[in-house]
């Protein structure tokens, strides 16, 4: 009986030791889980700080990943197991570079400890430095910087007159003559001073004269700007505009009785079309107003699409087809096309029409 016994509680003692040992774990404890910064100059490059922490268990700690919330926080680690009552670190960089402004990030910690994910937070504010004179005018045109190589005017009344202007900025040590190789008939470009100093600033503006275009919808120009004397095609600016058909002066009565432009659909994909083979399509333009529905303007996004309309002038009604044909010669993969509708619904005057394929070589 007592060796039944003394076989009972050495059992009992080594099954009590084994369960002890499974459920031992490493317990992870930071000295801190959050760190700020505070405020720094972007010029002061990266900031780093360490997170050391201690294993309070009684098996060796090991991490398994840590992990950053963002690129621009980069951590590295112990990646050796750390015994019990022995330390380790978490060393986290934060690059403040173009990213000016209050910050606040985490670091996901992941590990075999009993809490097995910790997370860890690191804030500041980064003072944003002084630009560059090429950051602030980034485009070149010639000898001279601007912030934008184009002016656009968005959309403009057909018989509107709107002006904008653009900086342009002498970075040179020398001064520069600014004057005009070409300029459209129904645009008016002037430069102030016409001569720009060294180191100095000019303001050239333009006027577009949308009647005077004698045009609807999208249409871009360059401005070609003679620099010392030197006439240089690449010395331009774009200017661009969506000229839109006036209907404010229409009464309530006009516009109840005005035309309605109606499409079948506003989209269409002609699938698979082998390189050089010609996709077509009839789009059905419906009438649904009261008087006569005119097409203004037709235009494709590029000249391998054409399109033909039976007619300009629709009854009320009536309906019409406009055949669209996509050429793919030298086109391949997925393709799409826009095709501008532009008519005299005052309520909707441009339609825009979308045809895609996807070409095979």
């Amino acid at each position: 009986m007592k060796y039944l016994l003394s076989i009972f509680v050495m059992f009992l003692a080594v099954s009590t030791a084994v369960n002890v040992r499974a459920q031992a774990k490493p317990k992870i404890v930071f000295d801190k889980q959050e760190h700020n910064f505070g405020s720094f100059k972007e010029s002061a490059g990266v900031q780093t700080t360490t997170f050391e922490f201690t294993n309070k268990g009684n098996v060796p700690l090991i991490l398994n990943n840590v992990q950053a919330s963002c690129g621009c926080t980069t951590p590295a680690w112990t990646r050796e197991p750390v015994a019990p009552g022995s330390k380790g670190k978490i060393q986290v960089s934060y690059n403040p570079a173009n990213r000016p402004g209050a910050f606040s990030k985490t670091v996901t910690v992941m590990s075999n400890a009993e809490t097995p994910t910790v997370i860890l937070t690191i804030s500041g504010k980064v003072e944003e430095r002084e630009k560059t004179l090429a950051e602030l005018y980034p485009q070149t045109i010639g000898s001279l910087r601007a912030k934008q190589s184009y002016i656009s005017f968005v959309t403009i009344k057909q018989n509107d007159v709107k002006t904008e202007t653009l900086e342009l900025i002498n970075d040179t040590d020398q001064p520069i003559a600014v004057g005009f190789k070409q300029v459209p008939s129904h645009i008016k470009a002037q430069v102030e001073p016409t001569t720009i100093p060294a180191k100095g600033k000019g303001i050239l503006t333009v006027t577009y004269d949308a009647k005077a275009a004698g045009t609807l919808g999208f249409a871009s120009h360059r401005i070609y700007l003679s620099l010392n004397g030197e006439n240089n095609y690449n010395n331009s600016i774009g200017v661009s505009a969506t000229i839109e058909e006036d209907f404010s002066t229409l009464s309530p009565q006009e516009l109840a009785n005005a035309p309605v432009a109606s499409f079948d659909s506003e989209s269409v994909d002609m699938g698979d079309l082998k390189q050089g083979a010609k996709g077509e399509h009839t789009f059905t333009l419906k009438n649904n107003g009261k008087r006569e529905l005119i097409i203004r303007k037709v235009n494709s996004s590029c000249g391998c699409t054409a399109v033909s309309p039976s007619k300009n002038v629709v009854a009320p009604g009536e309906s019409v087809p406009i055949k669209v044909v996509f050429d793919s010669t030298g086109k391949k993969g997925r393709q799409s096309k826009t095709v501008t509708v532009i008519t005299n619904d005052p309520k909707n005057p441009t339609v825009t029409l979308r045809v895609s394929s996807n070409i095979t070589v």
